[in-house]
């Protein structure tokens, strides 16, 4: 009977997390490189337990009473997702920029920091964690709500190691320039995207 929690709790937390996201176009971007890729994923998973673990401790009531808070995050993210947008199209749209891109020197802080800033800044990550998962946990007890997380950061941390580490098998796609710039595109059309979503939507 315990393990009905945490299977409860893994498959809520993957549906929230496997799907088609800022956060998750950058882990694939960084797994396809093959730079800094353990980092990164690392950043992703500890940052969701931190506040899937949040929800499940009772913090949603509080932020759901902070909508200050989360109106700053409002906008502090769609900014960031709309300059990271700009950033993603000058690669599509200008060879030299992307080969710079690719280069060797990407440093390891901007990798942190950009991953930091696509995690954080979206207030729906506080939304889905700490207040959707945080009230589904607490349907199972006192007990049963800490399975429930267990769970539900397991399903992150397995769908991250998964996305940056399994993207290598897409490197013989990705091994023509012009693949990236589709990538590339791709990406800021879904940043622009979830930038105006954040600001248009109450």
């Amino acid at each position: 009977m315990l393990f009905l929690p945490v299977l409860a709790g893994f498959a809520a937390g993957g549906s929230l997390i496997v799907v088609i996201g800022a956060q998750n176009a950058f882990v694939l971007r960084i797994g396809l490189l093959r730079r800094h890729v353990l980092p990164v994923v690392a950043i992703c998973a500890l940052s969701d337990a931190v506040l899937i673990f949040a929800g499940v401790a009772g913090v949603g009531a509080l932020v759901r009473a902070a909508p200050v808070a989360l109106e700053i995050a409002r906008w502090a993210g769609a900014a960031f997702l709309i300059g990271y947008a700009l950033i993603a199209a000058r690669r599509a749209f200008r060879p030299g920029a992307l080969e710079a891109a690719m280069a060797p020197e990407m440093s390891l802080a901007a990798a942190a920091l950009g991953c930091l800033a696509l995690t954080w800044l979206n207030p729906h990550v506080y939304l889905d964690t700490v207040v959707l998962l945080g009230s589904l946990a607490a349907t199972h007890g006192d007990g049963g709500r800490w399975l429930f997380g267990g769970g539900a950061a397991a399903a992150s941390a397995t769908w991250f190691s998964a996305l940056g580490f399994g993207a290598r098998f897409l490197a013989p796609l990705f091994a023509r320039p012009v693949a990236w710039r589709v990538l590339d595109g791709a990406i800021a059309v879904l940043m622009v995207t979830l930038g105006v979503s954040l600001v248009v939507t109450p």
